[in-house]
């Protein structure tokens, strides 16, 4: 009989913490502030309907309108995110990246990052407290071997909010 060995990201001998989410949500980075046209855009290209919304209330003097930080929609019941790329996100979008992070939503942030990390992720930064990014609470990110960013926060606290647009 063959020698058993896990393949394609299955369970391994050793123990590992049990990490399990609750949503996945790609997120759409745009160069800002056009983010709020992206999400007429999709509303009026593919129907899209828009859920929630997070504005950035910091904004310079020369905006009209806030910055999105998160604008959740869904389109045939499956949700993604849209954001003005500022900060940190903006580099994805200015070095030449996809301007794509793929948002997972579980309660154990810490064990879903070192989950990865051992199966070959580059952790990027501290977790930490954030207002808007994928539903908000705590986020951490890393990113995989083949470049892309993968963001674990913790679930989206419901609440009734204004959705504009």
């Amino acid at each position: 009989m063959a020698s058993e060995t896990p393949q394609n990201g299955a369970a391994s001998e050793t123990a590992s913490p049990v990490v399990s989410f609750v949503a996945f949500k790609p997120q759409l980075f745009v160069e800002a502030p056009k983010a709020n046209d992206a999400v007429v855009f999709y509303k009026n290209a593919f129907a899209a309907e828009e859920v929630s919304r997070s504005l950035n209330a910091k904004r310079k003097a020369d905006q009209e309108l806030p910055l999105v930080l998160s604008a959740e929609l869904k389109i045939a019941g499956a949700s993604f995110l849209v954001a003005d790329a500022v900060d940190d996100s903006a580099k994805l979008v200015k070095s030449g990246g996809n301007g794509v992070v793929f948002c997972l939503e579980s309660e154990n942030i810490e064990a879903a990052i070192a989950k990865a990390v051992s199966a070959g992720a580059v952790a990027e930064g501290e977790v930490a407290e954030c207002e808007g990014a994928c539903g908000g609470g705590r986020v951490g990110k890393v990113t995989d071997p083949y470049g892309y960013v993968w963001q674990f926060c913790t679930p989206a606290k419901k609440a009734v909010g204004d959705v504009e647009a």
